[in-house]
């Protein structure tokens, strides 16, 4: 890892136009941040509002000179500037929905041990690392 740099893995998401969408997400992100490697995108069923679209899922494995707060909110305004719509539900569609799930080896997002496709994707980019999860 560069000096003063966290590793961080995002977990990503849509299920609006979801191809379209993550790829557009991962063109910015490689403009704006060091990415280090993307997992297999996977199409999961939605949960809570199950009358919905399916989603495409994955992970993303970046280094950033930012804080966990700073970077979280970036992710926000990303989401924002590729037009999520906060007005819909928690569990409604989503142009994009963007969360850190590991922070410097550290597991900060509990979707990590509920959802499995979430668990599946960070291992995925973890099996070619050598690190241990706290």
């Amino acid at each position: 890892m560069a000096n003063n740099y966290n590793e961080c893995i995002i977990g990503i998401g849509s299920n609006i136009y979801p191809e379209k969408h993550i790829e557009s997400t991962l063109a910015i992100l490689h403009r704006e941040v060091l990415v280090e490697s993307v997992s297999t995108l996977v199409k999961t069923a939605p949960v809570g509002i199950t009358c919905q679209n399916d989603f495409l899922n994955g992970a993303v494995k970046i280094q950033t000179p930012l804080s966990r707060k700073a970077f979280k909110n970036y992710l926000k305004q990303l989401e924002n500037r590729l037009g999520r719509d906060r007005s819909l539900p928690k569990f409604g569609p989503r142009v994009i929905d963007l969360d850190i799930i590991v922070w410097n080896n550290e597991i900060v997002d509990n979707d990590y041990y509920t959802r499995d496709f979430v668990k599946n994707s960070v291992d995925e980019l973890l099996s070619t690392s050598k690190c241990n999860l706290t």
